[in-house]
Formats: C-alpha cells, sequence, structure tokens
C-alpha cells in the first residue's frame, strides 16, 4: 500500500515537471515575477522610520497654541438677512402687525384667508379642548387618532382618489415620498426649476437625475428619446429600472404652471411614472381648487402620485399625498416623515377639515382668487427696471431686476430697499429666499408677491402703485 502511494507522487511529481517543460515562455515568465514579487512582499518593511527628534515640552506648548482648529460653521456676516428677520405680532391676515407696524400683507401664502377664520378656530379650539396639544408618538405608535383617519377620507374624497395620507411637516412630505418610490438605479427626470423640498428628496433617493429646462417639452422628449435608446442597448437593465418625471403644478421658484396635457402624452408615449407636486396650485387652480389637473381637464388617475401640503390654502400644518390604494399604503411602510415623525397634532387637522368643508362650501371662492391674480399680474406689467414672472393665475409671482447689476449681493440689495420702500408704506412683501449653497439651479433674486382673496382690488392697485413709486425711487 505505501508503495502504492509513493508511486503514485512520484508520477505527479513527473507530471508536474512534464508540464513545466511543455508551457509556453510568457506563462513561466509571468509566473516567475509574480514568485518574485511575492518575496519581495514577504522580506520587505511596510513602513519606514522617519528620523525625527523628540520636542522639548517648550516647543510642544509653542506648536499648541500656534495650532487653529478648523471652524465648526463658515463665517456668516452679521448682516445677512437669515440673521436680521422682521418680527410678526398677532395673525399673518389680511393686515399684519409687522416690527409694530401695521401693513396689508402681501407675503403670507394665505390665499383662500382661512387662517383666521372664525370657523377655522372653533374647530381647533374644540379640538384643544378634546386631544390635547399634540400626539407625543408617530402614526404607528399610538399616533393615529380618529380625526386623522378623517381628514385622508376627505381629502381622497376632494381629490376624488382611492387614498391619502397626510404627513406632520410641509416640506417632508414630497421629500418623504421621492425615496419612498425611487431608489438607487431608477430614473427621474425632473424640471431644473424644481422646489427645495423636491432637490431633498431627490438626494434622499440616490437615483438618476435628469434635469431639463424649465416647461420646455421638447428637452424633456430629447432626454427621454436618449434614455430609451440607451435601454435598448441593455434590455436586463431596463426591465429593473423605474422611470418617473417630477413635476410641479404651479411652479414656487417662478409662479409657472406645468404644461400638464404635454406631460401626461410624453408618460404614455415613453411609459413613465408622473409624480406632481401641487402644494401651491392645490385650492387655487380649478373650478373647485382641485389644483392643475382640475384646471385642465386631466383625469386624475392619468396621475401616479399628487402631494401637497396644507400650509397654504388649508392655512393649517403638514401635507398630504393621494392616488391609488396600493400606491399610499407603501408610504405607511417606507414614507419616512410618516413613520419616524411624531403625527399631526389633532388641532390642526380638525382645522385643515373644517378649511376644507368651507372651500367646498364656496366654490366661488376660487374664481375670485383667480380674477384678483389677473388683476394684479396685470397692474404689475410695465414698470421701469422690473419684470414679473408668473402665470397669469398664479397668485404668487416673482419680481426680478429687469437688468443685474452683475453682483447678486448688489442685486439683492436693491430689491431690499424695494421691499423696505413698500414696508415703510404700509404694503408687507418679501423677498424670496434660497439656501444659495444647496440649490442646484439657483433662481435670480426676486420679490415675492403674494394674492388673497381677502385683498380689495383698491388695495391690489395700491400695492401695485407703490412697488411702482419703489422702483423709481431706487433703480433710476
Amino acid at each position: 500500500m505505501a508503495a502504492a502511494v509513493a508511486m503514485g507522487q512520484q508520477w505527479v511529481l513527473v507530471e508536474m515537471v512534464q508540464a513545466f517543460y511543455e508551457a509556453p515562455a510568457y506563462h513561466l515568465i509571468l509566473e516567475g515575477i509574480l514568485i518574485l514579487w511575492i518575496i519581495r512582499l514577504l522580506f520587505s518593511k511596510t513602513y519606514k522610520l522617519q528620523e525625527r527628534s523628540d520636542l522639548t515640552p517648550k516647543e510642544k506648548e509653542e506648536l499648541i497654541e500656534e495650532w487653529q482648529p478648523e471652524p465648526l460653521v463658515p463665517p456668516v456676516s452679521k448682516d445677512h438677512p437669515a440673521l436680521n428677520y422682521s418680527v410678526v405680532s398677532g395673525p399673518p391676515s389680511h393686515k399684519i402687525i409687522v416690527n409694530g407696524k401695521e401693513c396689508i400683507n402681501f407675503a403670507s401664502f394665505n390665499f383662500l384667508g382661512l387662517l383666521d377664520n372664525e370657523r377655522v378656530k372653533n374647530a381647533a379650539q374644540a379640538s384643544l379642548r378634546k386631544y390635547g396639544v399634540g400626539t407625543c408618538g408617530p402614526r404607528g405608535f399610538y399616533g393615529t387618532f380618529d380625526v386623522h383617519l378623517e381628514l385622508e377620507d376627505r381629502l381622497a374624497k376632494f381629490m376624488r382618489t382611492e387614498e391619502s395620507i397626510i404627513y406632520s411637516y410641509g416640506f417632508a412630505t414630497i421629500a418623504s415620498a421621492i425615496p419612498a418610490y425611487s431608489k438607487r438605479g431608477d430614473i427621474v427626470f425632473v424640471d431644473e426649476a424644481a422646489c427645495f423640498a423636491i432637490q431633498k428628496g431627490l438626494q434622499a433617493s440616490r437615483s438618476n437625475i435628469k434635469l431639463f429646462k424649465h416647461n420646455d417639452m421638447a428637452d424633456l422628449e430629447q432626454l427621454l428619446k436618449e434614455q430609451e435608446i440607451e435601454d435598448q442597448k441593455n434590455p436586463r437593465k431596463a426591465c429593473v429600472t423605474r422611470r418617473f418625471i417630477l413635476v410641479e403644478g404651479l411652479y414656487m421658484n417662478t409662479g409657472d404652471i406645468c404644461p400638464l396635457p404635454e406631460l401626461i402624452k410624453l408618460k404614455y408615449k415613453y411609459k413613465v411614472r408622473i409624480f406632481l407636486e401641487e402644494s401651491l396650485s392645490f385650492g387655487v387652480l380649478g373650478e373647485h381648487g382641485r389644483g392643475v389637473t382640475e384646471h385642465f381637464g386631466i383625469n386624475v388617475d392619468d396621475i401616479d402620485l399628487i402631494s401637497a401640503n396644507m400650509e397654504n390654502s388649508l392655512a393649517s400644518i403638514g401635507g398630504f399625498c393621494c392616488g391609488r390604494s396600493f400606491v399610499i399604503d407603501h408610504q405607511r411602510l417606507s414614507g419616512q416623515g410618516y413613520c419616524f415623525s411624531a403625527s399631526l397634532p389633532p388641532l390642526l387637522a380638525a382645522a385643515a377639515i373644517e378649511a376644507l368643508n368651507i372651500m367646498e362650501e364656496n366654490p366661488d371662492i376660487f374664481q375670485i382668487l383667480q380674477e384678483k391674480c389677473k388683476r394684479i399680474h396685470k397692474a404689475l406689467q410695465r414698470i421701469p427696471g422690473l419684470i414679473v414672472v408668473g402665470d397669469l393665475f398664479s397668485p404668487a409671482l416673482h419680481l426680478q431686476l429687469e437688468e443685474t447689476s452683475g453682483s447678486r449681493e448688489n442685486d439683492m440689495k436693491l430689491l431690499k430697499r424695494i421691499v423696505d420702500y413698500c414696508m415703510n408704506r404700509s404694503i408687507a412683501l418679501t423677498q424670496a429666499r434660497y439656501l444659495e449653497k444647496e440649490e442646484k439651479c439657483l433662481p435670480p433674486p426676486s420679490i415675492r408677491v403674494v394674492v388673497t382673496v381677502e385683498q380689495t382690488d383698491e388695495e391690489l392697485d395700491k400695492a401695485a402703485s407703490i412697488i411702482r413709486e419703489a422702483a423709481q425711487s431706487v433703480l433710476n
């Protein structure tokens, strides 16, 4: 037995020697280099000791005194607008008291004038007495109250969708909804003028982002065609890649309405999903305030997800998403703002329900708002040095400089002087603010003019006249 084992080992050795002689020359050279490299790694030092002289205690103290740590935050000027804010006393309704001065409010997004409405306040007070102030828990941990379920049911019926879900913070609504569906490797086609909440949602999703020019459907279709060609090259990857178009119904940064009918055509042509952010258009556009879908007569089922906040037209706090039940239920499991934040305080949910009641009982209010928007839009035309940015139906317009000074900082100072001029004459305006280092496509500096149903025609004309005076005084 031992002899057989020895014979087998000898035979293996003979085969190895024979294979060595039969191997190609380049193979032997590569093996030789590899063996030499391994020997070098085994016997070489992984680091070299650097010669240095020990420091004396005095030298160590001097080095410590000279060392300056990096600042925790970058230096900020004391003149920065965020550090010099105006203080409001009382409700920011039709009339607002800013720094002790009463003004007509053209700054707050109280489009339907419900912020100081008696019915809304009474509903909130009744809820406060019944439920207390807050909830102290997310929806999945004893944070779901009956008033939350009622509000979700009412919003779904109002928007004519199967189901809705509410969030306790408006910004977190779309910022949570996007990463709940779009993941790493998915593709999102988004308008370059998208608001900051959308940008943060896209960042959290880690998806492949493709920006198209603002409201430019030709540019969007070009991107869709390019993606279609890429998908044909790798059909296996294309089968597992989700594609979304993400737009705002009424853009916060521009006041423009999205061309929804053209977007719907592109959706079905290139087989993508559409997410629609309607924080400004909800309670503003359409015969009954249902937003841009009603404005264009689009079937709401053509939209995969609608998102909006309740902090503008409903004059409450928080936001909601609505759509098909299987789409909305997914957010109850993966919407971060829904799963991990304390739920909406019941008093604010009750206020939103009462605001919905008023909207349904008074559909004429939306026509009144649109007429006022048209009036201020027309009155602000042809102001020397300023241009009006925004659609005719938008209650939030932007006034931008016709010619820039060449410096964003100087442009903002000029606009600030116009705002101050108007404030001194009892017209409260505000400059649009952005996180300049965070914005993907930073909009130009502007003054935001907000229209509400409470403003009279005389007040609208007065505001336009004072803005014209301010522009002539500051820019000429």
